[in-house]
């Protein structure tokens, strides 16, 4: 008959050396668990792991690291792993006005850029508020406190578009032993400084608690390899993106087998991870900084990382939902504020740091057809931010002209206020 054990009091290499015993003895846990209480892990990790090279022993080994202080365009750079699980500060319902700001350059000039970006977005949120309240009156059966939460966060949804890349923020990080490794041996290697600092930082942090499973040799041949990739292919940027566009190797063909299976999938229900074999939906797209931050969310596929620059344009979006006096001053601050980036002595990766999240990126994602159905229909609800949703109304027309006979489960109704973004909260029970 079979056993099932649950052990979760373990540190993260004594629970792979739990695991890892399974490979080599077929005794039962309980008796590995004396193993490990009389033994150690420490041993075991330098002997197996590192010594050897079963790298599949650190899968089984898992930690979480919280990282604060960190400017949002090091934070897409820690998340821009297919792996990554963790959790990030959120411009739509945090308050950014307190946040510090990351200046590498540190002149007068940068200086000003970033007071100007913070002026704007902090003296700007009562009158939006005010705007919004006279736009979306509270209706007599919606409680006070849940419609002022939802006013609140409409707001931030419009103003996050006026912060600089630079402001600080805070995430966690999830990860396997030997993921952390493989992410890290390249993230010290990203164009920008404040990231290879923050990624020697992880290691050091890291070799500190595990020193068995982060004793890895460095040979020249790698690290040039992983610099010279690192520096050319860090970031993604063509200036010819258009607002959509698509691309397929899947067939009709190949998906007649499968019919019954596309044509009668139930409402929240994912395509079976088999699909994926049939090929890629390849999307090209422009999307605000803020926005692709959502979209980058989306692990099982490629997201590619967008360099942050003001050549493709400002998001019309955000202007659209200004008071008509409040318009007039953000588009003067921003041709202001293009012109003070562009002067700047710095590379483009530097000058990211003082662009706001609301400048359009190029774009670039590749699914398998489960990812970009879950992706499409996931993204086109009204409760996602308003600039994404259209990318993924577009993402579901596509998938309706490629494959007309595949069932969809979207919200393609148009935006409105939803009071209920009043309730996406963590609160405290009492």
């Amino acid at each position: 008959m079979s056993k099932i054990f649950l052990y979760d009091e373990f540190n993260p290499e004594d629970n792979a050396m739990l695991q890892a015993l399974y490979s080599r003895s077929p005794e039962s846990v309980e008796e590995h668990v004396n193993k490990v209480r009389t033994s150690g892990s420490g041993k075991f990790m330098e002997k197996f792991y590192v010594g050897y090279g079963h790298l599949s022993i650190a899968d089984c080994g898992s930690t979480t690291l919280f990282i604060e202080g960190l400017s949002i365009l090091a934070d897409k750079a820690i998340q821009d792993w297919p792996l990554y699980s963790g959790q990030e500060t959120s411009t739509r319902y945090v308050d950014m006005s307190k946040q510090p700001i990351i200046d590498p350059i540190n002149s007068a000039e940068s200086q000003k850029i970033i007071q100007d970006w913070m002026g704007f977005y902090i003296s700007s949120q009562d009158q939006v508020r005010d705007h919004l309240r006279t736009k979306y009156p509270k209706k007599p059966d919606e409680d006070e406190k849940v419609y002022e939460k939802a006013i609140g966060a409409r707001s931030f949804d419009i103003m996050r578009g006026f912060l600089p890349a630079g402001i600080t923020t805070q995430l966690s990080w999830h990860t396997n032993l030997r993921q952390a490794w493989d992410k890290l041996s390249i993230l010290r290697h990203w164009p920008l400084p404040e990231v290879k600092e923050l990624a020697e930082g992880m290691l050091s942090t890291l070799k500190e608690k595990y020193p068995n499973s982060f004793c890895h040799k460095l040979y020249d041949e790698q690290e040039i390899w992983r610099r010279e990739i690192s520096e050319a292919n860090s970031y993604y940027h063509n200036p010819q993106t258009s607002a959509f566009s698509y691309s397929t190797n899947i067939s009709n063909e190949k998906l007649l087998a499968y019919q019954k299976i596309i044509a009668t999938r139930p409402q929240k229900t994912n395509l079976p991870l088999f699909l994926a074999e049939l090929g890629l939906f390849t999307f090209d797209f422009l999307l605000d900084y803020g926005s692709f931050r959502d979209v980058q969310r989306h692990r099982n596929g490629v997201c590619r990382m967008p360099l942050l620059t003001t050549e493709l344009g400002f998001q019309q979006w955000y202007l659209e939902q200004l008071p008509d006096s409040l318009r007039v001053r953000a588009e003067q601050l921003l041709e202001k504020q293009k012109t003070a980036i562009a002067a700047l002595p710095a590379s483009p990766e530097t000058k990211q740091y003082y662009t706001s999240l609301g400048f359009n990126v190029s774009c670039r994602v590749a699914y398998a057809l489960p990812a970009a159905v879950y992706v499409a229909e996931l993204r086109s609800s009204k409760t996602v931010h308003p600039t994404l949703r259209i990318v993924a109304h577009k993402m579901i027309e596509a998938l309706k002209i490629r494959f007309p006979e595949m069932a969809l489960h979207a919200d393609l109704n148009p935006d409105d206020w939803d009071v209920r973004r009043g309730l996406q909260d963590i609160t405290e029970k009492k």
